[in-house]
């Protein structure tokens, strides 16, 4: 692999790599004499270049660009110029401009695969990521060269140990297993090493996050904000400290290896795996609950993600601060009609598929048609009223027609309809035709959206909750579930796989999962699943799992659904004034699945160059 030599050869092997790490993180040019001691010796030297697996950048024709791990976090991947996020590449969401994503969306990537690797204007995650490992790897060689008290060697040992683990996550479930690069390669070196399984690259990565764990405790790190076991997070610390990770946030992350190690996708060990990460799901749930950590009330749901920088139910986050309306890191999220973008933003528009996995406040799924009938028939849902009495977390999340509290906007209410009037379609005015980037589904995403517009040109704070406690639950359930069934638990734990999907869902105001779907861990997975579907959408997780639970080609098969929303005069038959009609999405607008896609593939150019290393499908 042609690049793929090169640009890793400088970043894991060359020493030419060290050079440059001394120019780019020090300021300092190889000619000025500085040397390793000099770097990992003195604290503020040492720290400037360790802090570049979070901020570092590279200049990319006169504009520095993020080339550090944010490039593996789900919200900085939603806000580049593609305009396409995690979610709009599934039959999760269509997004409003047709762009590239819809491309991506139908199986065709090698034209612009680079946009993915080191394209330093696009997403260069896979050049990012191994930047990073690298890094850490030439931290842990020289740790012990620290003239620095106890508490900061272990500190950025766990730190190393850490951001190298996540690391290797990302690129293992962006592009499979890889190889797992531990120490510092140098010229000498092989360079062509093979992949991993994928099963051992998610347990080297949970051993990783151990030792983390381990060395986060030696430095009293388990939380930073306040690390006094039982006493919540004062969650005030200066905003480059409240970003790092801790020893919760490691528990936290070999919770995720663990579970993705287990998953169909990866599983090696059968039940065992499954075992294994629910005792790793549940450890890590009772380090965060014995450091202060909680689920948000109802009430404050939302401060996961808007309206405040940090929450007790955030392990690990990065708040990019005040939004205003219009800024522009929201055009791949967030529609133009909102940010009075007529022709540039797209926006992220949740197909009626999802939607339709959003249960009625009595907890009656509505996936199919099917068991849509059966929730008329109980005289729990109306076709024709389809957003009345829907799990509360429905109205958080998706911007439907007439949803309230739209702020500025007419009646404070989302206008998402037509009417015909002498012959001639009269547009609502979230779905106004002057803009490009409009919903073709009848939906908007809420979620993220920190509820301002050009008619509430409001600024507000934005989170992204990278892991949180909320998800440590569904991971319990989901690896309780397949090891000991819905009423079983793992080894101490206090807490069945049924009990902890239920207090996600008390937690927001729905009840228990009906009886009818818990005799058995067959029927009860498709509730676990899809409770994960709902707690965690638009979070960046939806692309993975349904391709760790192979579910990927049934998702992807479609049709990609959406509605029209018609206003007519008040009848029996449409009791709230409008006609809603599902319809498929355009053609262009579907998915189609090939079984390549479960991972990208690197640059077409470079797949004949290596020998050892197997390289991934071409799209």
């Amino acid at each position: 692999m042609k690049k793929y030599i090169i640009t890793l050869a400088m970043i894991l092997f060359s020493p030419v790599f060290f050079s440059s790490c001394l120019e780019s993180y020090l300021d300092k040019s190889p000619e000025s004499g500085l040397t390793t001691e000099d770097v990992f010796k003195k604290v503020d030297n040492f720290k400037k270049f360790f802090r570049d697996v979070y901020e570092g950048r590279q200049n990319d024709a006169g504009t520095w660009r993020e080339w550090n791990i944010k490039c593996g976090m789900p919200f900085y991947f939603d806000m580049w110029d593609q305009k396409y996020t995690w979610e709009g590449i599934t039959d999760c969401a269509d997004m409003g401009r047709y762009m590239e994503g819809q491309t991506l969306k139908s199986g065709q990537v090698s034209a612009f695969v680079n946009k993915f690797t080191y394209d330093r204007s696009r997403r260069p995650i896979l050049g990012s990521m191994f930047t990073a490992i690298r890094i850490c790897n030439m931290t842990l060689q020289n740790i012990k060269m620290l003239d620095a008290d106890q508490v900061i060697i272990d500190d950025y040992t766990a730190q190393a140990h850490f951001v190298r683990a996540f690391a290797h996550f990302e690129l293992f479930r962006i592009w499979g297993p890889m190889p797992y690069i531990t120490k510092v390669l140098g010229p000498e070196d092989q360079w062509d090493i093979p992949r991993l399984s994928k099963h051992e690259t998610m347990i080297r990565v949970a051993a990783d996050m151990d030792s983390a764990a381990t060395f986060f405790a030696k430095a009293g790190l388990m939380r930073r904000d306040n690390p006094i076991p039982g006493a919540p997070g004062h969650l005030t610390l200066p905003a480059e400290l409240q970003q790092l990770p801790n020893g919760v946030t490691a528990k936290a992350f070999k919770s995720r290896a663990l579970l993705y190690a287990a998953s169909p996708q990866n599983n090696e060990l059968g039940v065992k795996d499954w075992e294994n990460a629910a005792i790793a799901s549940w450890e890590a749930i009772t380090v965060a609950k014995q450091y202060g950590y909680d689920l948000m009330t109802a009430a404050k749901y939302k401060d996961n993600y808007v309206g405040v920088a940090y929450t007790n139910e955030q392990l690990w986050g990065y708040n990019w601060g005040n939004w205003a309306y219009n800024n522009g890191n929201m055009q791949g999220m967030t529609n133009g009609v909102f940010g009075n973008s007529k022709s540039s933003w797209s926006g992220e528009c949740p197909t009626q598929n999802f939607v339709d996995k959003f249960e009625t406040k009595d907890g009656y799924p509505l996936n199919t048609q099917a068991e849509r009938d059966i929730a008329i028939a109980a005289g729990k849902y109306k076709d024709q009223d389809p957003y009345a009495n829907r799990d509360p977390r429905f109205y958080i999340d998706i911007i439907h027609n007439q949803a309230a509290n739209i702020i500025g906007w007419s009646g404070a209410k989302a206008q998402i309809w037509f009417q015909m009037v002498n012959g001639v379609a009269q547009y609502g005015e979230l779905v106004d035709q002057s803009y490009l980037g409009i919903t073709r589904t009848g939906y908007y995403s809420r979620k993220r959206w920190p509820e301002n517009s050009v008619k509430n040109q409001t600024s507000k704070n934005v989170t992204d909750p990278i892991i949180r406690l909320g998800e440590l639950y569904l991971n319990y359930a989901e690896a309780a579930n397949e090891a000991y069934g819905p009423n079983g638990s793992a080894p101490g734990a206090s807490m069945t796989a049924l009990q902890a999907v239920n207090l996600i869902r008390a937690r927001i105001g729905q009840p228990d999962v009906l009886a009818k779907y818990t005799a058995s861990k067959d029927e009860f997975r498709p509730r676990v699943k899809n409770e994960r579907n709902i707690e965690l959408c638009f979070e960046g997780h939806y692309y993975f799992d349904i391709r760790r639970w192979k579910d990927a080609p049934v998702c992807y098969q479609g049709p990609l659904m959406g509605v029209t929303i018609e206003k007519v005069p008040v009848s029996t038959t449409y009791p709230t004034g409008f006609k809603y009609d599902r319809y498929a999405l355009s053609s262009d607008r579907q998915s189609n699945w090939k079984d390549a896609m479960y991972y990208l593939p690197f640059n077409t150019e470079d797949t004949y160059k290596m020998k050892n290393f197997v390289s991934n499908e071409v799209w």
